[in-house]
């Protein structure tokens, strides 16, 4: 591949240098000239294409025998090396929400390194550096000599120790979204011809193309098989409350029904027989109703159209089939905000409840839901009880799962708590959300 574009480069220059005449239409040296240059340029163009035909089937050999995308573009930078006659050739790469370029890999001379190579092989943060700050080079390719003022002074430095001529730097762009840059580093080579150079731009803009749609390929790949997962855990998730309903909640509930008749008919009961009796029904109550929380964890889904309101209102009719205190339901007029996002706040709703009925010892809990904008959302859950205490407030796998689904849509998580005062679980959602927050009061 390098050698077609250096040998078409050197046939251009050599043709180019033959004719030095001054324009004149009746000369006939004149058309000798026009016919060399139409012949020079013809001969680029099919440099070109057999360049550009050549890069493609390299990348779909690669691709092959390299499926994994660290693999193909260690394979990509050695190629880019050994056939582009160069020292280095570099990959760099925009985090997601393009804030900062990171060095990924570097094939120099014999030897691929990946993030954790030494700092001493080449200044690669202040490439990356240089790569993210300097805009031009996020659209179009930039040539840069060794010692251009343009590059920072220890990139200049390093270029002088290592005897580099000239650096090419390709983003690597996909529509309107650049991914990243590769970057191919010559040393001086006194055989080479200055005019003989331009088949590295060629070449390296062409890897650069395919480079990033390989890239775009691998991370679309990648969002699918989180998606699976995801699906993957969901699924399983709804497995185990198909399987705690149908098992152990039904078979609680037939235990109770038959220890209440039991309990009818046995009139003359010795006492201590009657309160153990007592005792099993209410154990068989309790697990049955332990049994349905669980199965309203797994799954809190807001379901057949139901919106965030009418399921607030659902979970809180439950939890207070199961207390004596009091439950207050206070819901203003709420959009629709997505299945995803609805499901993680009446999960989060469901766990701050459960934990209030179960450990608060209050006297009476609190409910309140409101619109924030019209567009993102406040829940609060509140309870008058004995609080948290002040050295672990955060214990507990039901802390834990609300701070997942928090996370998980990008809300604000606050609990306020203190000793004897009470807790407050308040969620907030919008576009922009802080993070988990937890606080005890003194």
């Amino acid at each position: 591949m390098a050698d077609n574009g250096q040998m078409a480069a050197e046939s251009c220059v050599d043709e180019g240098h033959q004719i030095d005449i001054h324009p004149d239409e009746r000369d006939p040296e004149v058309l000798r000239a026009a016919l060399t240059r139409e012949h020079t340029e013809r001969r680029r163009a099919e440099c070109l294409a057999k360049m550009q035909a050549d890069v493609v089937q390299l990348a779909l050999d690669l691709l092959v025998r390299e499926p994994d995308i660290e693999g193909f573009f260690g394979a990509l930078t050695r190629t880019m090396v050994d056939e582009g006659d160069s020292f280095c050739c570099g990959v760099w790469l925009l985090d997601e929400e393009n804030q900062q370029c990171e060095p990924w890999m570097a094939y120099v001379v014999d030897q691929l390194y990946t993030r954790v190579c030494p700092s001493g092989i080449f200044p690669r943060e202040v490439v990356a550096r240089h790569l993210f700050s300097h805009r031009e080079g996020w659209t179009r390719t930039i040539e840069y000599q060794g010692a251009d003022p343009r590059l920072p002074e220890e990139v200049r430095q390093f270029h002088l120790q290592q005897n580099i001529d000239a650096v090419i730097i390709a983003p690597l762009v996909l529509g309107t979204s650049t991914l990243g840059w590769l970057t191919l580093s010559s040393q001086r080579n006194p055989d080479e011809c200055d005019g003989t150079k331009w088949w590295r731009v060629v070449l390296l803009e062409a890897i650069a193309r395919q480079a990033a749609l390989a890239l775009h390929h691998s991370r679309l790949v990648d969002r699918s098989r989180q998606e699976e997962r995801r699906k993957a855990i969901l699924e399983e998730r709804n497995r185990l409350a198909r399987d705690i309903h149908d098992n152990l909640a039904q078979g609680f509930a037939a235990i109770l029904m038959q220890l209440q008749a039991a309990q009818r008919e046995a009139c003359l009961l010795q006492p201590a027989v009657a309160v153990k009796l007592e005792t099993a029904i209410h154990l068989a109550r309790t697990h049955m109703t332990e049994a349905r929380r669980s199965v309203g964890t797994l799954r809190p889904n807001v379901s057949g159209g139901e919106d965030v309101a009418r399921a607030l209102k659902r979970i809180a009719d439950l939890a207070q089939r199961t207390t004596s205190v009091p439950i207050e339901v206070t819901l203003d007029e709420l959009p629709r905000f997505g299945d995803g996002v609805e499901r993680e706040i009446v999960g989060i709703a469901q766990e701050a409840l459960t934990n209030a009925v179960k450990h608060s010892k209050a006297r009476r809990i609190t409910i309140r839901a409101s619109s924030v904008r019209s567009l993102g959302f406040r829940l609060s859950v509140h309870d008058d009880g004995r609080g948290m205490t002040r050295e672990r407030p955060t214990t507990g796998f039901g802390m834990t799962s609300m701070h997942e689904r928090a996370e998980r849509i990008g809300a604000s998580l606050t609990i306020v708590t203190a000793p004897r005062s009470g807790t407050e679980v308040v969620l907030a959602w919008e576009p922009s959300s802080l993070p988990t927050q937890v606080h005890v009061a003194s």
